[in-house]
């Protein structure tokens, strides 16, 4: 059996934030060191929002050289805490985007709303992510955006989650195009794995600080679980995905 093609995703380092204590900087240092003790290096790594708290051209500037000990190409998409011209200045993408990483194909959806913590996917993103998955039928390819396509069942999170009329029209494309392989995001500071259009979503750790599991209505509260990332291994064809803590 040939070697895995491996895609990391990282996501909401929020470097640059003071609201829930710990040094996000440091935390962004163990996950990177963690992916670097990997038996076997990742072909590319993905950071699926929340790169800055404020963002601050110095806060991406330091997500840029936190990252660099990777040496492997780094693919971003824009969180709600983020800027998109900020993201493209320092990162060279846009908010939407498709990547051909090989075997695996990446297409980059912005669900962001400019001064909000929700998400939303209107026709003009959700048509072009239709064009984007039908210009390329064949390749195993892995949607990625911040704002999961999933209920959580916690009453803080799903109000700051992606709409239900929109997470069904997206499920609706999804459908339609049988090789998505999954679809991912971060935003929601934990691991929740849930179904839409006949396929996986898998909501990822933060490598800053998790939330907690409460069901109760009021704020989100912070979690005890470690900070982590997932692992992406494509092998033979079939998409597998490892959630890693970063101890």
């Amino acid at each position: 059996m040939a070697a895995p093609f491996l895609l990391v995703q990282l996501s909401d380092p929020h470097i640059g934030a003071r609201w829930a204590g710990g040094d996000p900087v440091a935390s962004l240092i163990a996950a990177v060191d963690a992916v670097r003790a990997l038996p076997q290096s990742p072909d590319a790594v993905l950071v699926s929002g929340d790169l800055a708290d404020n963002a601050a051209d110095a806060e991406y500037e330091r997500v840029r050289e936190l990252l660099a000990p990777l040496a492997v190409p780094i693919h971003v998409l824009p969180g709600n805490h983020d800027d998109r011209d900020a993201i493209q200045r320092h990162f060279g993408v846009p908010g939407e985007y498709a990547v051909d990483l090989g075997p695996l194909r990446l297409v980059a959806l912005d669900t962001t709303v400019p001064g909000e913590d929700g998400g939303r996917l209107d026709e003009v993103r959700l048509a072009w992510l239709d064009e984007q998955l039908a210009a390329e039928p064949e390749k195993s390819t892995l949607v990625a955006m911040h704002h999961p396509p999933l209920a959580t069942g916690i009453p803080a999170q799903d109000e700051i989650g992606l709409p239900a009329a929109d997470r069904h029209a997206l499920g609706a494309i999804v459908a339609r195009h049988p090789q998505v392989s999954r679809l991912v995001g971060g935003h929601f500071h934990r691991v929740i794995v849930a179904e839409l259009g006949g396929r996986a979503v898998l909501s990822v750790p933060s490598t800053y600080v998790q939330a907690g599991l409460d069901f109760r209505a009021g704020p989100v509260e912070l979690g005890p679980d470690p900070a982590g990332f997932v692992v992406h291994a494509l092998v033979d064809g079939e998409l597998i995905s490892h959630v890693q803590p970063v101890v």
